[in-house]
C-alpha cells in the first residue's frame, strides 16, 4: 500500500477519478434539483475557491524569498499574450467541438457541454495546488497535495455537473493529461527549482484561482485562461532573476 500511495501518479490517478465520481453524482441530481439551488451551491463553491486563492497568494506572497514585484510583471505579459493567442477562444472551441461530437449522447438539456468543460478544466486545473502537487509528486512521490485537491475538486464537480452538465466529466481528462504531464516535468527540472521559483508561481496561480472563484459568484466575468501564460512567466522570471 505504501509503494501504491508514493507512486507519483497516484494522486493524479485520484484526481481525475473523484472528478469522474463526482459528476457523475451531479447527474444524478440534476432531475428535479431546483437550479436556484444550484446556482447557490455554485456562489457558495466560487466563495471556496476564492478564499483558497486569496490564502494562497498571502502564503505564498509572504515568502522571504518572494519579490512583490514579479508577480505583476508577470500578470501583465502573461495577459498580453494570452490575449494575443486568445486562449479563452481556443478552450471554448476545443468545448464546442466535444459538444458536438457528444451532445446528442449525452442529452445536455441543462447547461453547455462546452462551458461545463472550459469552466471545471479552469478550476481544477489552475492553482497552487496544481502546480505544487506535481513538484511533490514528481519530485518525492508524496501525493498529499493532489489527494486533498482531489476531495475538493470532486465535492465541486457535483454542483459544477449540476449546473453546467457533463461537460464536467470531459474536464477529468484535461486534468489527467496536465496533471501527469506536470508530474513527468517535474522530475526533468528537479535540479534546477528553487524555492524562489516556487513562491512565485504559487502566488500567481493563486491570483488566478481567486478570478476564478470571482466568475463562479457572478462577480466578474473575466478570460481567466488568457492569464494562464503568466504562470509560465513567473517561472521564467523567477529563473533568470
Amino acid at each position: 500500500m505504501e509503494q501504491i500511495l508514493s507512486f507519483p501518479y497516484t494522486g493524479v490517478l485520484f484526481n481525475a477519478m473523484i472528478v469522474v465520481v463526482g459528476s457523475l453524482i451531479g447527474l444524478l441530481c440534476r432531475k428535479g434539483f431546483p437550479q436556484k439551488l444550484a446556482d447557490a451551491i455554485m456562489v457558495g463553491v466560487g466563495l471556496c475557491v476564492a478564499y483558497v486563492g486569496i490564502s494562497g497568494a498571502v502564503s505564498a506572497g509572504v515568502h522571504p524569498q518572494a519579490n512583490p514585484v514579479m508577480p505583476v510583471i508577470a500578470v501583465a505579459l502573461g495577459v498580453l499574450i494570452g490575449t494575443l493567442l486568445d486562449i479563452d477562444k481556443g478552450l471554448n472551441r476545443l468545448g464546442e467541438h466535444v459538444e458536438r461530437k457528444l451532445a446528442s449522447k449525452a442529452g445536455a438539456a441543462k447547461g453547455s457541454i462546452a462551458e461545463g468543460f472550459v469552466s471545471a478544466s479552469l478550476l481544477f486545473c489552475v492553482g497552487s495546488m496544481t502546480v505544487v502537487g506535481g513538484i511533490n509528486a514528481g519530485v518525492s512521490g508524496d501525493n498529499t497535495v493532489y489527494f486533498t485537491k482531489g476531495v475538493i475538486d470532486g465535492v465541486s464537480a457535483i454542483a459544477l455537473t449540476v449546473s453546467l452538465g457533463v461537460g464536467v466529466m470531459l474536464s477529468s481528462l484535461f486534468v489527467l493529461l496536465l496533471q501527469g504531464g506536470l508530474v513527468a516535468l517535474s522530475t526533468l527540472i528537479e535540479p534546477l527549482l528553487t524555492q524562489h521559483m516556487i513562491a512565485e508561481v504559487n502566488v500567481v496561480g493563486s491570483l488566478l484561482i481567486l478570478v476564478i472563484g470571482l466568475n463562479l459568484m457572478g462577480i466578474t466575468k473575466i478570460k481567466v485562461a488568457n492569464y494562464l501564460p503568466a504562470i509560465v512567466i513567473a517561472l521564467l522570471l523567477a529563473m533568470i532573476m
